[in-house]
């Protein structure tokens, strides 16, 4: 689009199909490495991607040619299958429902991509659920427990 001009920051927060801790150390770095691939093929930048076993945290420069969801679901389905293909778990990998979507400005890209960066740092002080639901307050998004990515069922494991 001839003289569009944006600077759009966003970072998801998307997990794992009931939380489950599947990411593993022997494979993250490649499963990092297919979502940027993801993500530039849609003409957008990732400028920060790390997670835990049970969860991914994506900031990127988003360019307005496409929806974010249509790009989350890009994201989700293309890597769930990728997943499953590799045969990394088993079973068959999914992510859960939804995601979480936050905007930042210029000046805050730095401190998003040091928070990124020390995702195993945060989560020895906070769970996931504990950080995601501060980042609902902060951002002062309406929200209904009920719809909050599910806890860890442990009866189930």
């Amino acid at each position: 689009m001839a003289n569009t001009y944006t600077q759009i920051h966003i970072q998801s927060i998307f997990t794992v199909q009931n939380r489950l801790s599947v990411i593993r150390d022997s494979w993250k770095e490649e499963l990092y490495k297919y979502v940027n691939g993801i993500i530039s093929n849609h003409g957008h930048k990732v400028l920060a991607i790390n997670g835990m076993p049970d969860h991914v945290h994506l900031f990127f420069g988003m360019r307005p040619t496409q929806s974010l969801s249509n790009l989350m679901q890009d994201i989700k389905g293309d890597s769930s299958t990728w997943i499953n293909k590799r045969g990394f778990v088993r079973g068959r990998f999914s992510w859960q429902e939804g995601y979480g979507a936050f905007s930042y400005s210029k000046s805050q890209v730095n401190a998003v991509i040091d928070y990124i960066k020390n995702q195993e740092k945060h989560h020895r002080a906070k769970t996931f659920l504990e950080e995601y639901r501060d980042f609902l307050r902060h951002f002062e998004i309406d929200f209904d427990e009920r719809y909050i990515f599910k806890p860890i069922d442990y009866d189930s494991e």
